[in-house]
């Protein structure tokens, strides 16, 4: 009798009332929630293996210069961190939903940086090598004026410094 009564529970009819109550936005926050798991483990498993690969090119100090060996370390360790940075952002909308601007830019100079680092590393064209410090440039004044004027930090619509500073004797 439990058999049949398992078969009626997929029946069309209770299939659809049951759909007929789903709230879609629960379906959609347990569907994100399952990608940014997976999302996350791919991000661990790419770190460690980041590490351990990382590592492994220490043991290049035996058969070349500790220059080259210890360039790769750098470039290898910045690409880590830019995971990291990726990793933060991830584990943040699983927390909160959202994304903040500053934990991008972050993530896009670790990885601008790294490219510059690299291009200097490999004496590679000074053009090339000019564009990539301007664009670190503007994603460093991007980054301070997302910081300065975020919307978490702000006391007053239209001023970005509380009045009661000016009172403590902080500005003078």
């Amino acid at each position: 009798m439990p058999a049949l009564e398992a078969l009626r529970l997929f029946d069309s009819g209770v299939l659809w009332r049951r759909a007929a109550h789903l709230d879609p936005l629960e379906v959609w926050s347990l569907a994100m929630k399952g990608v940014l798991s997976l999302v996350i483990l791919t991000l661990l498993t790419a770190l460690t293996g980041g590490t351990l690969k990382t590592f492994w090119h220490i043991r290049l100090l035996l058969d070349h210069s500790a220059e080259v060996v210890l360039r790769q370390v750098i470039v290898n360790t910045l690409i880590l961190l830019a995971i990291v940075e990726v990793f933060k952002t991830t584990v943040t909308y699983f927390r909160e939903g959202r994304v903040k601007v500053t934990f991008i830019v972050d993530t896009i100079l670790v990885v601008m940086l790294t490219e510059v680092i690299s291009q200097w590393f490999k004496g590679g064209d000074w053009q090339a090598l000019t564009v990539l410090c301007g664009i670190v440039l503007v994603l460093g004044i991007v980054r301070v004026m997302a910081v300065r004027w975020s919307p978490a930090f702000r006391t007053e619509p239209h001023d970005s410094v509380p009045h009661d500073l000016h009172n403590q004797g902080g500005f003078r």
